[in-house]
């Protein structure tokens, strides 16, 4: 049976195919677009200048505070009901919960790992960017959850620069993929302000629901 994760996966790898979604911009805040895996090398032996880091954007209200948290964009990223080990919006949006006493959900520590394992080389660190890709803790802020996956999926090149940087395509490299949902929580997490930098000091346990949708995942 496939469940609602898998499904929502598979229809945004088929929406991911067309080419306009490959040419989608990476955030709306004129961040320059991530770089290829190696392609730091080229962009350091181009002999551009490193652009100006770009304003960031203010983090939208804590989770932890209580309330509601929405984002810059509009898009309402409060927690409000859990499937397969994951915490989701009233709109099926993936999103994160940290408890009073900065335990994070498993999801979010889940992206941590992720993050640090196939993103860090780009994107910097703990999401801060770098000198040739943008800082994700702010792209998600402004960027749309739905455009976020799509860029992952299919890529992006910017060919109006001198270094001419891509991104590659992530959407078959399972890695990535079937951890998609944990690393945007857990940079939405971190751009938000409700998570600081470095390894998240506590966590919850992995569920068995979460462990079998990752089984499936890898697996299949």
């Amino acid at each position: 049976m496939i469940n609602r994760t898998t499904a929502r996966l598979m229809a945004i790898c088929v929406a991911c195919a067309t080419t306009a979604m490959a040419q989608t911009a990476v955030a709306q805040d004129n961040t320059t677009p991530p770089a290829q895996a190696g392609a730091g090398a080229a962009a350091a032996t181009s002999g551009e200048a490193p652009a100006a880091a770009p304003a960031q954007p203010a983090p939208a209200a804590p989770a932890a505070a209580g309330g509601k948290l929405v984002l810059q964009n509009g898009q309402d990223m409060t927690p409000d009901h859990m499937e397969n080990g994951r915490w989701y919006t009233a709109e099926d949006i993936p999103t994160f919960k940290i408890a009073e006493d900065g335990t994070i959900d498993y999801a979010t520590f889940s992206g941590y790992r992720r993050y640090s394992a196939e993103c860090h080389v780009c994107h910097g660190p703990d999401g801060e960017g770098s000198t040739y890709a943008p800082a994700l803790k702010n792209s998600v802020q402004t960027l749309d959850y739905y455009k976020f996956q799509e860029i992952v999926a299919s890529g992006k090149q910017d060919v109006n620069t001198s270094a001419n940087l891509v991104m590659p395509a992530f959407g078959t490299n399972k890695n990535v993929w079937c951890y998609i949902d944990d690393i945007y929580v857990y940079l939405l997490a971190r751009g938000v302000g409700d998570l600081p930098r470095g390894r998240p000091a506590k966590k919850e346990a992995k569920s068995d629901d979460f462990t079998a949708q990752e089984n499936s995942c890898m697996e299949g």
